[in-house]
């Protein structure tokens, strides 16, 4: 096995390795997807009744769909071709407005995966009864519904420029039954998300790959790094969308332009203050406790005007509440929160939910534990919120499509589903 990772102390566990030979990755990577097939070989087939297809709509199965952040983006792009979007906006400040309307989208999720208990019990509190769930390991299904989209944030903690990058991570192969479930589904489209870190790692080898892998699936592929401040969100938030159009399809994806910015023509930033101000004096629940030496290595608190740092999978890791004094730089790692310390709290679950742009009435379960501290059953809730796309990204994101759809629901019509079909990946595509 290629080796490409090394045992070091400090704030990661392992440091990746600098000189990669580029044919030893590829050649790590294919007998990864070789590994990876051989497993699920071996699996029963499954059974898939009922599922509730609407041959007007495009029906959309949602991998690693989490709490729902990509699949609610969707649904408001298809929503907004057919109302409008300053009517969508206005029926998403009452939840029961929002529900009377919802079912006009032109997008209809039949199928959701996702391994987080908590996160799964988020999406059913948020999201019509109708959708079949599986809370199971993705590598032990062996075949997915038919759809005309598949969605997915594939995991991404070997990825991740935060955490250790690691080529043979089995967590960074999971995208492979992402392939699995387009080859079997064969959707006109495919909107995939992951990390900024995918670009780099492996000098590019590794998006490479996957960009090939998924092209060989039969797609037209484009990906692009965008900022998720650039279309609305509070928050400095760099991430990578991966778009697929089936290769028969007349229809060439573009990403849309920036929203919003500094540039002439274009919307303001949206700030701190513009999306959570008003919760000042009542924020809700946050996670508690003291700042670890790792926290206080850098600056964790933005202004009011300014967008929010990235946010995390994790309540202690939770940017600071823009209220009180900046932190003050000591040394090139170490920072401290000057004044009194009560006016220095983390973000509480309400605001980061506002700054990944969920609606007010979205409901997040903790699991109801009481076994586990109460910061055991928040940190739950920042991990999917953290996870999750954020809303309004995920709706710009989807647009293009929203909009074809509008112009083609008779070819939408044509599409059949039936059970799903089993094919084998090495007979499908040339690797």
């Amino acid at each position: 096995m290629l080796k490409l990772k090394i045992a070091s102390r400090g704030r990661a566990k392992y440091r990746p390795l600098q000189n990669y030979d580029k044919s030893k990755v590829k050649e790590l990577l294919m007998r990864k997807i070789q590994q990876e097939q051989d497993k699920v070989s071996k699996l029963p087939h499954e059974e898939f009744f009922p599922l509730h297809y609407r041959h007007d709509k495009l029906n959309v199965v949602s991998l690693f769909s989490g709490c729902g952040g990509l699949d609610l983006g969707l649904e408001l792009a298809g929503l907004d071709v057919v109302l409008g979007k300053e009517k969508v906006n206005q029926l998403l400040k009452n939840k029961l407005d929002f529900m009377n309307q919802r079912e006009k989208s032109l997008f209809h999720t039949i199928y959701t995966n996702d391994i987080f208990k908590e996160a799964n019990q988020s999406y059913q509190l948020n999201f019509p009864k109708t959708i079949l769930q599986h809370e199971r390991d993705i590598r032990k299904i062996k075949d997915f519904p038919d759809c005309n989209i598949v969605l997915g944030g594939f995991p991404c903690p070997g990825f991740s420029e935060a955490g250790p990058r690691l080529i043979d991570d089995e967590r960074n192969f999971l995208y492979i039954h992402f392939i699995r479930s387009l080859i079997q589904a064969k959707p006109r489209f495919f909107i995939a998300e992951n990390v900024k870190g995918l670009l780099t790692l492996g000098k590019g080898e590794v998006v490479n790959q996957i960009i090939q892998d998924f092209e060989s699936a039969g797609y037209n592929v484009i990906y692009k790094l965008v900022n998720a401040r650039d279309y609305g969100v509070p928050q400095m938030r760099e991430r990578v969308f991966i778009i697929g159009v089936r290769d028969d399809m007349d229809f060439n994806y573009e990403f849309p332009a920036p929203t919003h910015g500094e540039e002439p023509g274009l919307q303001p930033f949206v700030t701190l203050k513009d999306a959570i101000y008003d919760l000042k004096d009542n924020p809700g629940d946050f996670f508690e406790g003291s700042f670890s030496p790792i926290y206080l290595s850098r600056n964790r608190k933005k202004n009011w005007n300014e967008q929010s740092f990235t946010i995390q999978a994790s309540g202690r890791q939770a940017p600071l509440h823009p209220g009180g004094e900046p932190m003050k730089k000591i040394t090139a790692d170490h920072w401290i929160l000057p004044g009194n310390q009560d006016d220095h709290r983390r973000l509480s679950i309400k605001e980061i939910a506002r700054i990944q742009t969920f609606p007010d009435w979205f409901e997040f379960s903790d699991g109801n534990k009481q076994s586990i501290s109460k910061n055991g059953r928040l940190d739950k809730i920042y991990k999917q919120i953290g996870n999750a796309v954020p809303v309004e990204l995920a709706r710009a994101i989807s647009t293009p499509i929203a909009r074809w759809t509008m112009k083609n629901l008779h070819l939408v019509k044509e599409d059949h589903h039936s059970s799903p079909r089993q094919l084998n990946l090495f007979e499908q595509i040339n690797l």
